[in-house]
């Protein structure tokens, strides 16, 4: 839980996805065996953290979907609420912006595409993080901001701070 006065975002790339089927429509790509191992890994990470997001706004796309679905089998304590929003799928960071402040809770996580969820992870922060794949923002990748408002309608770019950074590939 977060205090009053102040929100989380918990801002994840799907992990990789299949290309194995050239007649699968790109919106129904499912995850490949090592996304797979990469989104139970960050559930797994997000669970040690205490990063258990209270609703999540998950694009619309099937390794989205697959992403969520298999981080939510971690052991987190907290069982947000899901909404799947058609307006993630492909959305730049103006749109997802957007839609994040439509947002009800306070920890929010967010699932989405590249490029807009790499641009938009680089507009929110005021200092972005040091490491050197944060801008290719690779998939599986996840930003954890804090914002210090009382809505998510209050955000603005630059406003965020870091609390961490991960991408887990799902080579282990």
């Amino acid at each position: 839980m977060t205090p009053l006065g102040h929100r989380r975002l918990i801002l994840t790339r799907h992990a990789k996805s299949a290309w194995d089927d050239p007649n699968l429509a790109d919106h129904d790509r499912p995850l490949n065996d090592r996304g797979r191992r990469s989104a139970l890994a960050l559930g797994d990470w997000m669970a040690s953290r205490g990063y258990e997001p209270e609703e999540v706004l998950c694009s619309s796309a099937a390794r989205t979907q697959e992403t969520w679905a298999t981080i939510a089998s971690a052991p987190l304590e907290v069982r947000p609420l899901l909404r799947i929003e058609a307006g993630l799928y492909q959305a730049g960071p103006e749109k997802m912006l957007s839609i994040l402040k439509t947002a009800m809770h306070p920890t929010v996580m967010m699932l989405g595409h590249n490029p807009g969820i790499s641009e938009l992870a680089a507009l929110l922060p005021a200092r972005l993080p040091l490491d050197p794949d944060f801008r290719r923002y690779p998939t599986g990748a996840t930003l954890v901001v804090d914002f210090q408002v009382d809505s998510w309608s209050q955000v603005e770019p630059g406003q965020g701070s870091v609390m961490d950074f991960v991408r887990l590939d799902g080579r282990n």
